[in-house]
Formats: C-alpha cells, structure tokens, sequence
C-alpha cells in the first residue's frame, strides 16, 4: 500500500499533464511556463532553502553520497560499452551515455521522497533531509558531465570545450541554488523565518507542477523508430543503475531506508534537461526523447521495487 500510495499521485500527475496537453484544456504554452516557473523559481527555492538550513550537518550524508557518485560512474562506463556494442554512430554516443545516468532526482526524486517515512539519521541529520543534501552536488555532477559526454562524442577533449561547459553551468538556476544555498550554510548566518516561509511555499508549488510538465512533454514525444536503443539507455538509467547502487550502498554500510532512499535517486527516469542539453549540443534529438519516454515508463516498476525496502 505504501508503493501505491506514493508513487500514484506522482504517475497521476504526470498522466494528468498528458492529458492537459492532448485535450487543450490549456494553452499550449502554459505547461510550457509553468515548467520555466519551476525550473527558474520553485525548484531552487527548494534546494537553497534545504541546504542553507542543513548543510552544517552534512556529514549524515557523506555515504549516501558516495553511493550516488559511485553507481555513476559505474553506470557511465557500462553505458559507453553497450553504446559500443551497439555500434552507435559517434554523435549519438553522448546522447546515449547521457541517458542511461542523467536522473530526473529533481522533478521526479524529490516528489516521491518527500512523502515517505522520515526516520533519524547520522550526526543528527534525518534521512530525508540527508537525501537532500546528498542529491544536491549530484546536480552539479550531472550538468559538468552531461556536457562533457554530448561534447565529447562530436569533438576531441580539448580547451574548445571550457567556454560551452562554462555556459551551460552558469545559466543553470538549480546548480546556482545549490550552490548559493551552499555558501549561505558556510557562512554561519541563520536564515531569516520570512526567506525560510518563502522558499517552502515555493518549493511546494514546485513539484506538482514540474509533474504536469513532464506529462505535458511526454505528450508530444513520438515512439522513434529504432526504440531498442532508447529501451537500452532506459534500461540502464532505471534498472542497472539502481542495481549498481545497491551493491555499492550495501558495501557502504547504508540502513535499509538510507538505501531506498538512494535507489529513488538511482532508479528515477532520464531527466527532461537531457533533451534540451542534446538540442542545444548537436546530439541524438531521437535517441534522447525516446530514452525519456521509455524511462518514464520503466521507472513506474524499479521505483516499485525499490520501495519493498522500505
């Protein structure tokens, strides 16, 4: 009942945006801007406001963290071969890799845990609020090395690729807030109940919405052609991703809800901003919406697995 429950309201919303989109119930373009809404304001509310008050207690983290960073990895190399193995074209090798690791842990992560039990955790830190904490650098890994791989697979690594990374990173409003919400933590200073309130409200609006836009997207993503190649990237990010993870959380030490929390991260879908970063780098426009539908579907049963640990 518990994998019911939460994971239902999210796939609800999604379907609802789905049917927002086909129907016209709304214009075309406000899921559109709801989604700009999300992506501009609600979503860094949310992380500013989670690490400016937490970071001091980061340490509860630090496994968790190394879990995500490891399953990564991990993730990556196995995509590069089975991008090799499936003899792709080199263009589409980035479009690839960047599917089968780039998780929706904003959109679609932080919905789910945030309804699930909150327990206790390391130096004082709840494991919800670790998660938070944990999943936030992870944004930066994300952006850094999705520019790298889409770069990398049309260019030689090379000093041509500093000025797009550099681009791509700062016009990033969730990787700012990260790090904004970092250095307000250092330096020592509480924030102010109002900026707190503020932040929460938004924060909150933030997730039902960037559901909507995603089934708004979804909406007008066509199956392609080839669909074994996009199965494979989906397959990887929600399914082997998520396996890697638990192997590699289980060696860290990690509890039983510490993991599942993680394995929500690990086994959410590829990331909408992936389409986007394809588009805007010359990669595998197809490869990459495809990825996204088929992970999107997939995820409904490796979030479902991951949730029995709980």
């Amino acid at each position: 009942m518990l994998i019911f429950n939460v994971l239902a309201p999210v796939f609800f919303l999604i379907a609802l945006g789905v049917v927002l989109e086909r129907t016209q119930f709304v214009s075309g373009t406000f899921l559109r801007e709801a989604n700009k809404v999300t992506y501009w304001l609600g979503l860094p509310a949310l992380l500013f406001s989670s690490l400016a008050t937490s970071l001091h207690e980061a340490g509860g983290a630090k496994s968790m963290l190394l879990t995500l960073l490891t399953a990564t990895g991990l993730v990556i190399a196995a995509a590069y071969l089975l991008a090799w193995a499936l003899r792709l074209k080199p263009a589409s090798f980035g479009t690839f890799v960047q599917g089968a690791f780039r998780g929706n842990l904003a959109y679609i992560g932080l919905p789910i845990i945030y309804p699930l039990p909150d327990l206790p955790g390391a130096h004082g830190l709840s494991v919800r609020t670790a998660a938070v904490v944990a999943a936030a650098p992870m944004l930066v890994v994300y952006n850094v090395t999705g520019v790298v791989v889409l770069i990398a697979s049309q260019h030689t690594l090379s000093r041509s690729m500093i000025k797009p990374l550099v681009k791509q990173l700062a016009t990033t409003p969730p990787l700012i807030a990260t790090l904004a919400g970092f250095a307000w933590a250092l330096s020592g200073i509480p924030l102010p109940p109002s900026v707190a309130h503020a932040c929460h409200w938004l924060g909150q609006m933030a997730l039902p919405l960037a559901l909507l836009g995603i089934g708004g997207a979804l909406a007008q993503t066509s199956i392609v052609k080839d669909w074994r190649t996009p199965a494979a990237a989906a397959l990887a990010k929600t399914f082997l991703s998520p396996l890697l993870g638990y192997f590699a959380g289980s060696q860290l030490g990690l509890s039983n809800v510490e993991l599942a929390f993680v394995l929500v991260f690990l086994a959410t879908p590829t990331a909408g901003i992936s389409y986007t970063m394809a588009t805007q780098l010359k990669g595998d426009e197809s490869l990459a919406s495809g990825t996204i539908l088929f992970s999107t579907f997939a995820s409904a049963l490796s979030l479902s697995l991951v949730l029995m640990l709980l």
